[in-house]
């Protein structure tokens, strides 16, 4: 009797917990979609380093002009 209790408390507690992380899912889902609408780009993060290693990747050159031919 006492271990039927624990195991009807136990599922209830855990479907509930199942629905507050669902309803948290679509909210943040329906957050980012409500973000994203605009069209606009956000980026959270971007390193202090990669302007500068870029800029030391890309020395310049020569265009080589070329065309394509097909067979």
């Amino acid at each position: 009797m006492l271990g039927q209790l624990v195991r009807y408390f136990l599922r209830s507690k855990l479907a509930r917990f199942a629905q507050q992380v669902n309803q948290a899912a679509k909210e943040q889902e329906q957050a980012q979609r409500r973000a994203n609408d605009n069209g606009d780009i956000h980026v959270d993060y971007v390193p202090k380093s990669y302007d500068e290693r870029r800029s030391k990747d890309i020395k310049g050159g020569e265009y080589v002009d070329y065309e394509e031919v097909k067979d």
